[in-house]
């Protein structure tokens, strides 16, 4: 059993000078429902922001100005909350209407890209305009998280009753009567396992791993086929919560909520190269951008882990409110 260290603050010195001084990891705590700025030099948090009702998941625009919190519910909520990151204080939310459980973010091209799990939608929003300016059904049930490549043109959903992922692609469509060509969108439904959630997409682009909660298995999608290529049956992973790729490609880890472990796992050789006892479970995942540390929450201990990559031990722990779930990385 994982012995229970301090809560400390720590920072290994290779890892604070290869980044930048303005790096601020965000945390949202559901049960204080707080966004907190955290140091990433010193793991010290400098603010905190309301962050609207049953805060799950946070992005960062591009220049680090404003977070964008999805307020969950199960339903019960339709908005996205902003917080300005410079002033360190709350702005008017998004009222995203119809669209209700607002959950999976990311933000690229200058975009919010957000899953609405209640009305099985995907959509985007402009803060520029301050609208939503798209809007694309799954008729998938609980389309939760979502991946936007660069170049806007792919996007990757996970739907977690409908144990499917969907790619969906942005394709040019022929127009009538003399019009020119028009944009549509393309879905392609590839059934996963039970509970399908986390998940990441490999740096080089080309695999999705999926963890599947329900079957305690991982799913790897080939992007250029887009089928399933491997099942990781042995993975023991339920419950699984959240799945990232560390930024060389080379591990994958997985957070579960029903256990005290991170499962880490070499993503060549598809094995288990090792369980990092962490607390009595983990939901959200960051990985530091030099990938130095990876960032756990765990959400029933009230704290998040701080896991050094190269060791796969943990090094600190970090106090960021009670029940931390959604992170997100900001750099100036």
């Amino acid at each position: 059993m994982f012995a229970m260290k301090p809560r400390l603050f720590l920072c290994a010195f290779s890892a604070c000078m290869a980044m930048n001084a303005a790096d601020t990891l965000l945390v949202l705590s559901k049960a204080d429902q707080t966004l907190s700025m955290v140091d990433a030099s010193t793991m010290r948090v400098i603010a905190k922001m309301p962050s609207g009702p049953d805060p799950h998941e946070v992005a960062a625009s591009t220049d680090g100005k404003l977070a964008f919190i999805s307020n969950y519910g199960g339903g019960a909520y339709n908005t996205i909350s902003v917080s300005d990151l410079v002033a360190h204080k709350a702005l008017p939310p998004v009222d995203l209407g119809p669209l209700r459980a607002p959950h999976g973010l990311m933000f690229a091209g200058g975009k919010v890209w957000f899953t609405a799990e209640a009305a099985k939608v995907i959509g985007s929003y402009d803060p520029s305009a301050n609208k939503v300016d798209w809007v694309l059904g799954t008729g998938q049930n609980r389309t939760h998280m979502v991946y936007v490549f660069d170049d806007l043109k792919r996007l990757v959903t996970s739907n977690v009753s409908s144990a499917t992922m969907t790619i969906i692609d942005k394709t040019t469509a022929a127009a009538g009567r003399g019009r020119g060509p028009r944009e549509d969108w393309d879905e392609t439904v590839i059934p996963v396992g039970r509970g399908a959630e986390g998940f990441d997409v490999s740096p080089d682009g080309k695999e999705i791993w999926a963890a599947n909660a329900g079957d305690g298995t991982i799913s790897i999608v080939n992007l250029a086929s887009k089928k399933v290529i491997a099942t990781l049956t042995g993975a023991n992973v339920s419950g699984a919560n959240r799945l990232k790729f560390t930024p060389d490609g080379k591990l994958v880890f997985v957070s579960t909520l029903s256990g005290p472990d991170v499962a880490v796992f070499d993503a060549a050789t598809r094995k288990e190269v090792k369980r990092i006892p962490v607390g009595r479970g983990a939901a959200g995942i960051q990985m530091q951008p030099d990938g130095a540390r990876v960032f756990v929450a765990c959400t029933p201990d009230d704290y998040v882990a701080i896991v050094d990559i190269k060791s796969m031990k943990v090094t600190g722990h970090l106090d960021a409110g009670k029940q931390p779930d959604g992170m997100a990385w900001v750099r100036r």
